[in-house]
């Protein structure tokens, strides 16, 4: 695939293309041209040519690449595919909202590791997908939304419930595809899946005309696939690998700097050993928690605007930075030029388009950091026992102490109100490492990431890249989907829940048991906090009324109820652990807490915007005092 200028839906309808809008974007990880077959994901079953109707193979396209579940909603455009659904073994959920769909299949990717897969209509079903896509591109999550779309031959004319939907999303999508031809739809979806699910994982659209799913066609399996231009390098060059060992060999001050893209390639087993066998302090962003057990001796926090001293202060300090599956965002590295500025990097990373975009490499390296990890720990374990293993002790030492000095914490709140903070932090206790937890946007997404232990990967989602409000609920719902033995939390905001709890209704009708935890501090908080640090507190349109002495619009308790979940309201510090527990006790049906909570409460430490990580805060006003590492 190309990068070349795409052809208009018009034309390729016109010309009865054979649906590729000819767009790759920067996620593709293309290197090399593609072999001239590729394998096809799912069972490898061998279908014999079968007439049926493009609607019929699409639907049986998904069955032999292995789905199990979808999540979807009909509409014309879309309805002559939801007829043969009906008789197909898979399992559609009927969401509420089209972002629900697609939110509910990106959680339902990122705890099974499969490819999401969410099913909408033309039009505005297909432009309410375009959030949740965006999400998944900004934080690499494989998934696949098909869209009906209006005929071909009205394809360009303003159509009833008409969007050019694969112009829309051919920014934040890995590919997008228009089919006018039915016999070209088992070949694009084995594309699809293929290319959602490697290199760096993302999104992929597949728009399917209402005339290509009504046509005719010969359906068989395995379609023959040829992506040329695509082809993921997933092996580091052994010199950068060698070079990498020598500077980590001759650093006194190393961080493993870890990022999402060790969950999407499933290395955590494979950091361990790298961790151990260095010995070198590990944070993990915000993408990254449960990468990295934060029990284990070499973590040494979060990074980033809202991280732990000792995290971000290793990273300022280091002198060397060894990179994997992070892309130096700038929530972890505050002002770019000031980051780690005495560090040399090793980057390793799936997608060469990530290496040196923000800060350039001195050592790159191009591939999976599933097969890069194993095979730098082979070249560290070389030359340790060739030159003697860097000693360490002395930035341990200076870690260590921040770390104590530092540890996380929070003030109870003034005002006579739950901290938010000791909500989340139980909830976690309670509910043990074993548990799912999908945080919404905000104050509760950071207080989540801080304040509940993360043991092991797969165990926390949220919408890191786009910070999508809205996220929690229908992701939770696809978590628990993928993952039904699992307790999964959506731990959530008012502002947040507010934008689509109307998946409750998915949830009660579809036996989704999710439990909700609405940090209900009856405002947008994390604007609210905002507000207060560098706006005078001049609270404009930040307070939602629905906590402790307002309005209360909604009641949550009631709107839950009148969803078919059990509703469940907490205000006291001494009924926290009983209400939890009372939750976690209840599995027939969705249950949602509403946690009165201090608005006053904030988020800390805290980097402001703007300004180096060496000024991070660990209360308002209050810098932390640096000693011999300055």
């Amino acid at each position: 695939m190309s990068k070349g200028t795409p052809a208009s839906p018009a034309l390729m309808a016109a010309t009865k293309s054979h649906g590729h809008g000819g767009h790759a974007g920067s996620n593709s990880g293309a290197v090399s041209p593609a072999s001239p077959a590729t394998a096809v994901v799912g069972p490898n079953n061998v279908v014999a040519p079968v007439q049926m109707t493009g609607s019929e193979a699409l639907v049986r396209s998904l069955e032999e690449l292995g789905v199990k579940d979808v999540f979807g909603l009909p509409g014309g455009a879309i309805l002559p595919t939801y007829d043969p659904l009906m008789a197909s073994s898979l399992n559609h959920v009927l969401v509420r909202h089209e972002q629900g769909a697609g939110h509910a299949a990106q959680g339902y990717a990122m705890v099974t590791g499969l490819v999401g897969v969410c099913i909408v209509t033309s039009g505005p079903g297909a432009t309410n997908l375009v959030t949740p896509i965006m999400d998944a591109h900004m934080d690499s999550v494989p998934m696949v939304a098909i869209t009906g779309q209006v005929s071909s031959a009205v394809i360009g004319t303003d159509a009833f419930q008409e969007a050019d939907i694969v112009g829309i999303t051919m920014p934040v999508t890995k590919h997008s595809y228009l089919v006018t031809d039915p016999q070209d739809i088992p070949r694009v979806l084995a594309e699809a899946f293929h290319l959602a699910s490697t290199g760096r994982p993302g999104p992929v659209l597949v728009d399917v005309s209402k005339d290509a799913q009504q046509g005719q066609m010969t359906f068989s399996w395995p379609p023959v696939i040829d992506l040329p231009g695509y082809r993921p390098v997933f092996r580091g060059h052994s010199k950068q690998l060698r070079e990498a060992a020598k500077l980590i060999r001759e650093s006194r001050k190393p961080v493993l700097y870890v990022g999402g893209g060790v969950i999407k390639a499933h290395a955590s087993k494979e950091l361990m050993e790298l961790a151990e066998l260095t010995g070198a302090p590990v944070v993990t962003t915000l993408m990254a928690r449960g990468a990295f057990p934060d029990s284990h001796p070499l973590h040494v926090g979060m990074p980033g605007m809202h991280g732990t001293v000792s995290a971000v202060t290793a990273l300022q300090q280091s002198d060397l930075l060894i990179t994997l599956g992070a892309r130096f965002d700038d929530r972890v590295t505050g002002v770019l030029s000031s980051f780690a500025p005495h560090a040399k990097v090793i980057h390793a990373d799936i997608d060469p388009a990530e290496i040196s975009k923000n800060r350039t490499a001195d050592v790159p390296i191009v591939g999976s950091v599933k097969e890069i990890i194993p095979d730098l720990s082979v070249a560290v374990k070389a030359e340790f026992e060739a030159n003697g293993a860097p000693d360490l002790s002395d930035w341990w030492a200076f870690l260590g102490n921040l770390r104590d000095t530092y540890p996380l914490g929070w003030t109870e709140p003034e005002d006579g109100l739950m901290s938010p903070q000791r909500v989340i932090s139980r909830i976690g206790a309670l509910t043990g490492p074993e548990g799912v937890y999908v945080a919404g946007v905000g104050q509760h997404q950071m207080w989540a990431a801080q304040f509940i232990k993360y043991e092991r990967p797969h165990s926390w989602l949220n919408s890191g890249g786009a910070g999508t409000m809205g996220y929690s609920v229908p992701a939770a719902m696809g978590a628990k989907v993928g993952n039904p033995d699992r307790v999964v939390w959506a731990i959530d905001g008012d502002g947040c829940f507010q934008m689509t709890n109307q998946e409750l209704a998915t949830c009660r009708i579809n036996n989704i048991p999710i439990k909700v935890a609405i940090i209900n501090n009856s405002s947008l908080g994390m604007v609210r906090q905002w507000q207060t640090l560098f706006y005078n507190s001049r609270y404009s349109n930040t307070d939602l009324n629905t906590g402790h002495d307002t309005m209360r619009v909604p009641d949550f308790v009631k709107l839950a109820d009148a969803y078919g979940c059990v509703g469940l309201r907490c205000e006291r510090v001494e009924d926290i652990d009983a209400t939890i527990e009372k939750a976690l006790a209840i599995n027939d049906r969705p249950v949602v807490i509403d946690f009165v909570v201090s608005p006053d409460s904030m988020v800390w430490p805290m980097v402001p915007s703007g300004v180096s990580n060496d000024q991070i805060q660990v209360a308002r006003n209050m810098t932390p005092v640096w000693e011999e590492e300055d």
